[in-house]
């Protein structure tokens, strides 16, 4: 809580509102009439801007929400015999309800890894059993950008899973809900770590950098987007209005938008990691190279600091915490933050 009463917390970037630039161009979309499902000017522009960013052989499809965007973007490259092999802290296991296997019948795999990010090693145990009618076989790589424990992949470390993946006849798919803190990280175009790495299908999320909702899959090699306006649709996922889904990428694309705030929210975090690494009884867990700081607290300050600027455990056998920034977090919001710490710390 700030000053004015205006209350943030670290929680998410979830919980952050909408960017003004958005809501602006979503009151210039909502003039007038336009053609329902996809056929509209607004789309068209959308798609086209993801053009600009990913490649001319993008296909590019909007949705509702990220759970959408893994499932059906996976659906479309899999049958019901494949494996998906993620980490363990993936958001599609974690935190999809199992919609991944539900809907497209493929065994998800997972593989502990220190710092979220896969790497060819710990994938050693699910690559077999190729050709094997027993075995479910191994068909898509998923890795998050930037991952849930706020770590980033390089474009090489990208570039190897990928050339794993394609010389076993695999794909490698990329939820990108945090694709731009990545990008901003990394200080390179989208296209240096996705088409030009080898990614072949992209969930790119914006919601959590300043949208109001809607996500992108976008196929990145050719050819894979065959028939899947169907299976979107049989996903429950074609939007008649989409206008003010896709709109809002108009206004995410231009003037680097997406940069500038997902920018600010990394910086954000840096202030804050850079405030508390140093504090006695705090400890930082994971590398700080988007947004998000990950922390162990001794017993019992958690509790105390969650009243009045609320965050999620991580790892509560622990004691590990994790706290995100946004968009619109303030340097108030750190001071402020960091003083109630100290305090219940004592320090």
């Amino acid at each position: 809580m700030n000053k004015n009463n205006i209350w943030r917390g670290f929680a998410s970037d979830n919980n952050a509102g909408v960017h003004p630039e958005i809501l602006t161009e979503l009151s210039e979309v909502n003039k007038g009439h336009a053609i329902g499902y996809g056929t509209d000017k607004y789309s068209e522009e959308a798609i086209r801007l993801f053009k600009d960013q990913f490649g001319d052989g993008t296909d590019v499809f909007f949705v509702f929400t990220g759970t959408a965007a893994n499932v059906l973007g996976i659906t479309a490259v899999t049958r019901s015999w494949n494996s998906v092999l993620t980490a363990s802290t993936a958001h599609i296991e974690q935190d999809e309800c199992g919609a991944p296997e539900k809907f497209s019948g493929c065994k998800v795999l997972t593989v502990d890894t220190p710092d979220g990010k896969l790497k060819t090693e710990l994938l050693k145990k699910h690559m077999h059993g190729f050709g094997f009618e027993h075995h479910a076989q191994p068909g898509v790589i998923s890795i998050t950008q930037a991952t849930e424990m706020g770590t980033v992949y390089t474009p090489s470390e990208i570039s190897t899973l990928a050339d794993l993946a394609h010389r076993h006849g695999m794909y490698l798919h990329m939820d990108g809900a945090r694709i731009s803190n990545a990008a901003a990280s990394l200080n390179i175009p989208f296209k240096a770590f996705t088409t030009d790495a080898g990614v072949d299908i992209l969930s790119f999320g914006g919601t959590k950098n300043g949208m109001m909702f809607g996500e992108a899959i976008c196929f990145l090699r050719p050819g894979l987007s065959e028939n899947f306006k169907y299976l979107r649709k049989q996903g429950m996922q074609l939007a008649s209005k989409m206008r003010f889904i896709s709109g809002q990428y108009i206004a995410f694309f231009r003037n680097e938008l997406w940069k500038k705030n997902a920018m600010h929210s990394n910086s954000m975090a840096q202030l804050l990691f850079n405030k508390v690494k140093d504090i006695k009884g705090i400890t930082i867990t994971q590398r700080v190279e988007s947004n998000g700081v990950f922390v162990l607290l001794p017993p019992g300050i958690a509790e105390n600091l969650q009243k009045y600027y609320f965050f999620y455990p991580w790892d509560e056998s622990r004691s590990e915490y994790r706290w995100m920034t946004s968009w619109d977090t303030t340097e108030e919001d750190i001071e402020n933050f960091v003083e109630l710490l100290k305090k219940e710390l004592g320090t």
